[in-house]
C-alpha cells in the first residue's frame, strides 16, 4: 500500500475517535524499521485504546497490515504497528514526558495536504 495512503487511513481513523494533536513524522534514514510515525494524544486510557482500536480496524479493512498493539493493558501509550507506519497514541503527560517530537522532529509532516491527495471527492467538488 502507498505510504500517503496508508497515512490518510490512519489519521483518518485518529480523527474518527477525536484524537487530538496528531503529528506525521518522515523517519525514512532516521531508522530501518519504519518510514512514518505517527504521535496522538487521547484524553484517558480508555480513549488511546480507541484510538488504537480505530487504527487497526481501519488498517485491515483496507487491506493493510497490523503487526502488532503493545500497551492496551494500561493504555496510558499505545502502540500500533502498521509495518511502515508506527502509531503512537498516548496520553499527554506521558507524551510530554517522552518527547517523541523532539526525536522525530523537527518538523512534521503536512496532514492536511496527504489528506488532500485521498479525500473523497465532496459535491461540491464535482459540480464545480
Amino acid at each position: 500500500m502507498d505510504i500517503n495512503k496508508l497515512i490518510y487511513i490512519v489519521v483518518d481513523a485518529l480523527e474518527n475517535v477525536k484524537g487530538q494533536d496528531i503529528r506525521v513524522y518522515d523517519t525514512f534514514g532516521k531508522t530501518s524499521a519504519f518510514e512514518r510515525a505517527v504521535l496522538v494524544s487521547g484524553t484517558s486510557n480508555r480513549q488511546t485504546k480507541a484510538l488504537a482500536s480505530s487504527v487497526a480496524k481501519s488498517v485491515k479493512e483496507a487491506r493493510g497490515k497490523v503487526r502488532g498493539i503493545e500497551g492496551t493493558e494500561t493504555g496510558e501509550w499505545v502502540l500500533v504497528d502498521c509495518g511502515s507506519v508506527v502509531v503512537h497514541c498516548m496520553q499527554p503527560t506521558i507524551r510530554h514526558y517522552y518527547n517523541l517530537e523532539e526525536l522525530y522532529g523537527p518538523e512534521s509532516l503536512d496532514v492536511e495536504a496527504i489528506k488532500a491527495q485521498f479525500a473523497p471527492a465532496s459535491d461540491e467538488d464535482a459540480s464545480a
